[in-house]
């Protein structure tokens, strides 16, 4: 303990941070680390599902804890290791902090079940995670700036090597920072964007830019909460509108700068229409880490914004530079995205990899991981758990002699039951995983679809230098004559014409569009199949001979030309099917639009509730008012009254007979 204390005042005084591993059984490491508490001041924020410090938090809430400050922690990692967790916790620790990692027994550890598992693997139970928690081991095994401790081994006391005393920043800015400030003040009109790794001071230069500023400034963000540094720079010149309330409020609201914070995490189209509508706008996103990652930002939303300022900071502010905590959670997560500045040469070659590449080849692994990351600025710790350990994760990379050029990342889905799918496709069960093939059942015409066994492109990246030269259709390629054997490869994705060509002319059909745009990408959902065997090519063109029939239909629904069209105005066997999962099952309103539609053409009773939503288009607040009706599940519940209605009325014997079938589907094996 006296080694610990003295090393944590020469942390405070180099402005550093650095990780301890307290591995053994529950009792002993519970022992070490409130012995540690007691004798070290400090905060010791507790993250962890049973805490035994009072300050304290739940893995699953440590995001609330951005844009505060702890010395010291503990991070109890016994039962299940959230990764996105503990790099959160990391940057909200003071220079001079100990992290606490607790740990299992060192040995058992890779095969011990991982609770957190549940949240990214799609098992119904915790499962074992070997590849990633061998990695970790590894990552703290080689740094030299981390110490394990383990029950079976005492304590080595490292001699760590000299560092030069910091000086903290005292409020002023630093010199990146003020040579940023000078250029963004000088600027008459336009975008800039500001990106950095955590802890280097670009919510403090936003605040600091609306302090000098003379004029009017607006701050929005994902989350009010994360803007507390950018207010307290800013003084009286901060004022915060969440996005969904700016957007509504122009053209009326006005203002000279608008700032947006952590930029990445908005949808594309929000940013669009907000940079339009100001006549200086300032970006700010996280490079990498728990956020996502920059890089993909830059390439994908900034790459596409004319004229453009690009600026980054590098050097930290709340710690010292070359922090061994910081580096360590960098390396151990992978945080050091590919920054594309090298172009791969040479002949390209394609190969399938599975989950053991990770434990055989490490460093090719993590060069397909990195290339991912940096394409897709979603990306999280999650992503590289369920990359290393979730069942059913098959890879194929593309290829020089020294550097990935091109990778596919595909999921292992359907095989349900022909219960499972036919309560799927009614609404009364949700299985965890199965994104398409779920959903081909829930949201398409087929009750057996979810029985059929395909596989998921869940990412396709190609490095920005040797894209254009089809790598991405070789991929597509190779996965259909490599693959086990399956009835479709699927994908689902946010839509634009653009990504819509590439995946038609690698062979895909359309399945479904959704009908509301989604938070992440601002985009619809869009989902398509290449079918590989007659069973898949069956359930493709039901699909699609469905999307065609209910095309017109949809398009008032959403706010993006559709790629198909047509508008079948009789019903026929599939739709009173349908139409019967809605009425006495859980089918959502928006998944039976075209079927819907033509039920009110066939039918002549009032049906309010139905008719008031699709042919009158009325919100549902001003539906529910004139039915006099609580809510939306008030008026849902109508609406499956009347289709049950309309239905008898067409055909009392057909719709009973449906009914009975429906209702018998929620009792499955």
């Amino acid at each position: 303990m006296e080694y610990l204390i003295r090393a944590a005042d020469d942390m405070a005084a180099n402005g550093i941070r650095r990780l301890l591993v307290i591995s053994g059984d529950n009792a002993w490491c519970e022992e070490q680390s409130l012995m540690l508490a007691r004798q070290l001041p400090g905060d010791w924020l507790w993250v962890g599902d049973a805490p035994l410090l009072p300050v304290n938090c739940a893995p699953a809430a440590v995001r609330t804890l951005l844009g505060q400050e702890f010395l010291h922690a503990v991070f109890d990692a016994r039962s299940g290791f959230d990764a996105e967790a503990l790099a959160v916790l990391a940057g909200t620790l003071k220079a001079g902090s100990w992290l606490l990692l607790l740990a299992p027994d060192w040995i058992r550890w890779p095969q011990q079940p991982d609770c957190d598992a549940i949240r990214w693997s799609d098992s119904a139970r915790p499962i074992a995670t070997p590849h990633f928690i061998r990695h970790l081991q590894q990552a703290i095994a080689s740094d030299p700036e981390s110490l394990c401790w383990r029950q079976d081994s005492p304590l080595k006391q490292t001699s760590f090597s000299p560092r030069p005393r910091w000086q903290p920043a005292c409020g002023a800015p630093q010199r990146e920072q003020e040579n940023i400030l000078a250029e963004l003040l000088a600027m008459n009109s336009g975008v800039a964007v500001i990106t950095a790794p955590r802890g280097r001071g670009k919510s403090a230069l936003a605040g600091m830019l609306l302090a000098r500023f003379e004029g009017a400034g607006l701050v929005t963000a994902p989350s009010r909460a994360a803007t507390d540094v950018i207010a307290a720079h800013a003084g009286d010149a901060f004022e915060f509108v969440a996005p969904d309330a700016l957007l509504a409020a122009l053209p009326a609201l006005q203002a000279d700068w608008l700032i947006i914070d952590e930029a990445a995490a908005l949808p594309g189209p929000v940013l669009r229409k907000l940079i339009r509508s100001f006549p200086r706008v300032l970006l700010t996103t996280t490079i990498q880490g728990y956020e996502g990652t920059g890089r993909g930002f830059l390439l994908k939303f900034c790459a596409s914004v004319p004229h453009l300022r690009q600026f980054a900071l590098n050097m930290p502010v709340r710690w010292a530079a070359g922090d061994p905590l910081e580096q360590f959670i960098d390396s151990a997560l992978l945080f050091e995205d590919d920054d594309f500045s090298n172009a791969p040469q040479g002949e390209v070659s394609i190969q399938t990899l599975d989950q053991s590449v990770w434990r055989q080849q490490p460093e090719r692994a993590a060069a397909l991981y990195r290339l991912l990351s940096g394409a897709h600025y979603r990306t999280s710790p999650l992503d590289l758990r369920r990359m290393m350990d979730a069942p059913g994760q098959r890879f194929i990379a593309a290829e020089t002699a020294e550097k990935t050029v091109g990778a596919l990342w595909l999921v292992e889905e359907g095989g349900l039951s022909e219960a499972l799918s036919q309560a799927v496709w009614a609404g009364f069960r949700r299985p965890r995983g199965n994104l398409v093939a779920q959903s081909l059942a829930a949201h398409g015409g087929d009750p057996l679809a979810a029985t059929l066994k395909g596989w998921r492109i869940s990412r396709i990246a190609v490095h920005p230098s040797r894209q254009r030269e089809g790598t991405g259709q070789a991929l597509v390629t190779f996965a259909r004559r490599h693959l086990p054997a399956c009835d479709y490869l699927s994908v689902s994705f946010g839509y634009t014409p653009e990504l819509w060509r590439f995946w038609q002319a690698c062979g895909f059909t359309l399945a479904r569009f959704g009908s509301h745009r989604e938070a992440s990408s601002g985009c619809y959902t869009a989902m398509a199949l290449l079918a590989l065997t007659p069973q898949g090519e069956a359930l493709v063109r039901l699909a699609h001979q469905r999307l065609q029939r209910d095309g017109d239909w949809l398009q008032p629904w959403v706010e993006e030309i559709l790629p198909v069209s047509g508008k079948a105005s009789t019903l026929n066997d599939n739709d009173w099917r349908e139409l019967a999962g809605f009425a006495w099952g859980h089918r959502p309103l928006e998944t039976s639009i075209g079927c819907l539609h033509r039920l009110l053409l066939a039918s002549a009773l009032p049906l309010s509730a139905l008719r008031g939503r699709l042919e009158k288009r009325l919100a549902i607040n001003i539906l529910c008012q004139h039915l006099r009706l609580s809510g939306r599940k008030a008026l849902l519940a109508v609406q499956r009254q009347e289709a049950a209605l309309a239905l008898a009325s067409l055909d009392v014997t057909r719709a009973q007979a449906l009914k009975e079938w429906v209702l018998q589907l929620q009792f499955f094996h």
